[in-house]
């Protein structure tokens, strides 16, 4: 059963966003495989405009809680950016329980990687790719702009050859930094404020001698994971320009998460911008309309000429 914590971490992703009821003006493909681990297929549905799009795509992480599930694609939400003309791709990741945070990490490598890898046929430019979230799903596009992979030009697989990198970030309240998590020196390692949370925080290792997963309860080892699934320690002047949405009155990711991300940003010299929703939690009434301006952020950074 799904925690309190959890449920109000889903819920908050999935707040008023629109019902469609005219005919759709985009081609809804469900349950492309996009990589296979442990004999399971991972999967992203894709939301692609029936008239001519604008050759960009944007990756929407569905995940609430690092919890997630093709019951959370949401077809509202993929047609605000459809209506601007891009493609969207709906990420399924391995879900928690099952699996931890820097599992699911490994997923959104080898999703984007998958996109890219296949760019000519969705018809979008591979180097105009923006990803975007909430709450976990802000987390996961924080990472994957920010601690991105290079490709393997010797791999055998052609997906395995991109590069997991993206070129913008628009998310609503993000986790930035679980080892100052609301102030400093605060552990969210499945602790604290993410009490609710810990089977993402159950980092585990293969045992050679038993050919068993084992939980890491060394604290020095966690701490170094910890900060390796931190966005705030990944910024650089090659991040993607990031965009974050962030309410003031948030309990479950404090908004000190966003402004240390954007005070990185600024240090740095990339773009990057927060816009502060007032009395707001974690999730908010019609939120829905801020999507205009996540779609605003790729617009001015996938579209327009450098």
């Amino acid at each position: 059963m799904l925690s309190r914590y959890l449920l109000a971490a889903v819920a908050a992703i999935a707040l008023t966003y629109p019902v469609i009821a005219q005919e759709p003006n985009y081609t809804h493909t469900e349950d492309v495989v996009y990589g296979r681990k442990f004999g399971t297929a991972l999967t992203l549905d894709v939301f692609a405009p029936k008239e001519k799009g604008n050759g960009r795509g944007i990756i929407w992480c569905v995940s609430g809680g690092w919890f997630s599930s093709h019951a959370n694609v949401n077809a509202g939400v993929a047609k605000m950016f459809v209506d601007r003309g891009y493609t969207v791709f709906a990420v399924v990741h391995g879900s928690q329980p099952k699996f931890s945070i820097p599992e699911v990490l490994e997923d959104m490598h080898r999703a984007t990687r998958f996109i890219k890898a296949n760019a000519k046929k969705y018809n979008i430019d591979p180097d105009k790719l923006g990803i975007a979230g909430g709450s976990a799903g802000g987390h996961l596009s924080l990472m994957q702009g920010n601690a991105f992979k290079p490709g393997d030009p010797k791999a055998k697989d052609p997906v395995e050859q991109q590069s997991s990198r993206v070129a913008a970030i628009a998310c609503f309240y993000p986790p930035t930094d679980f080892l100052n998590y609301g102030k400093e020196g605060e552990l969210a390692l499945g602790t604290g404020t993410l009490n609710g949370f810990k089977a993402p925080f159950d980092f585990k290792e293969m045992d050679l001698t038993t050919r068993t997963f084992v939980s890491i309860t060394d604290e020095k080892r966690r701490l170094e994971i910890g900060k390796a699934i931190s966005p705030v320690y990944h910024i650089s002047k090659d991040s993607a320009p990031a965009l974050i949405i962030h309410g003031d009155a948030d309990k479950l990711v404090p908004i000190q998460q966003a402004e240390l991300v954007i005070a990185k940003y600024k240090e740095v010299g990339v773009p990057a911008e927060l816009v502060v929703k007032k009395g707001a939690a974690h999730g908010w009434p019609g939120q829905d309309k801020d999507f205009p301006t996540l779609a605003d952020w790729f617009d001015k950074h996938l579209l327009e000429k450098k």
